[in-house]
């Protein structure tokens, strides 16, 4: 399995040398990728009871896409994971475009994880519709593909027109790949049949075994390979022992996963050394045999 680590986006801060300092540090601890989640605006918690997810206006966050193009210049041995830009929000074009520029930048060391997302209050103040975001998400996913792969093309969809035109320059991998994170049975039956991998959050009915047998069925029904297909699973190592964490990487390598990050976000951790120095140990922790 490859082995990550989660960028800490709400504890980080805004100074520059720290981002600098982790992404370097986990660049030395010998992590094969960094992995980045995705947030634009912060909701507040008191005009939006209705939001159900973790995150609000006290939570920092880097823009993913801009802070990717400074890691691939001071971290350049990283492979970059986004775990996930929420797609629907955002322009399909611009975003084929960004993702284009990481990936050149970084030598074809890419990962682009794209999701849904939960929250509606984004979606407005992007003048994006939360209401049809999942439909827009399946036409967005082809559009991508064809726009990483050629120079000058049509497309005519629901929601989305290209008329005589297409990127330059056209990414080192063709196509970026695109993995996806989710939890509903629709999203899971999408990262089966269209994705190059997924970010596993809660499993349906029966637990893991029995949610990754159903994709793996889903898979073969599309033609695909389920054996070519990744799966990245998130550990925190903010908290426990390394005895608990190894116990969930072993289990994660019996059930197929392709890659592990640690996560440190939430020990309270006030430095990038703190940080390290925890993930130091969750390396050795989740290195499985």
């Amino acid at each position: 399995m490859k082995l990550g680590a989660v960028f800490p986006q709400t504890e980080i801060g805004a100074d520059p040398g720290a981002v600098r300092a982790f992404a370097q540090g986990v660049q030395e601890l010998g992590f094969d990728h960094l992995l980045a989640y995705d947030h634009v605006l912060g909701a507040d918690r008191e005009r939006h009871p209705h939001l159900t997810g973790p995150y609000r206006t006290e939570h920092m966050f880097h823009e993913i896409l801009v802070l990717f193009g400074y890691l691939a210049g001071i971290a350049p041995g990283l492979e970059l994971v986004s775990g996930v830009v929420i797609a629907p929000q955002r322009q399909t074009a611009l975003l084929a475009k960004q993702a284009v520029e990481v990936d050149v930048l970084t030598g074809g060391r890419f990962r682009l994880g794209l999701g849904i997302g939960w929250n509606d209050v984004e979606y407005e103040a992007l003048g994006m519709d939360f209401s049809n975001r999942g439909r827009r998400f399946d036409e967005q996913i082809e559009l991508l593909r064809r726009l990483w792969a050629e120079p000058v093309f049509d497309f005519e969809g629901r929601w989305h027109t290209v008329t005589a035109a297409g990127l330059n320059p056209l990414p080192v991998q063709r196509p970026i790949p695109i993995w996806i994170g989710g939890s509903a049975e629709r999203a899971l039956r999408r990262a089966a049949t269209v994705a190059d991998g997924f970010f596993p959050q809660r499993p349906l009915e029966g637990g893991w075994p029995a949610t990754l047998e159903q994709m793996r069925e889903w898979a073969t029904e599309a033609g695909r390979n389920w054996d070519e297909f990744g799966i990245e699973q998130r550990i925190s190592v903010a908290e426990g022992t390394p005895d608990d964490w190894r116990a969930v990487a072993e289990e994660w390598r019996d059930l197929g996963a392709t890659h592990l990050s640690a996560a440190t976000m939430g020990a309270g951790f006030t430095s990038p050394d703190e940080h390290l120095a925890r993930l130091r140990e969750g390396k050795a922790a989740l290195a499985v045999p």
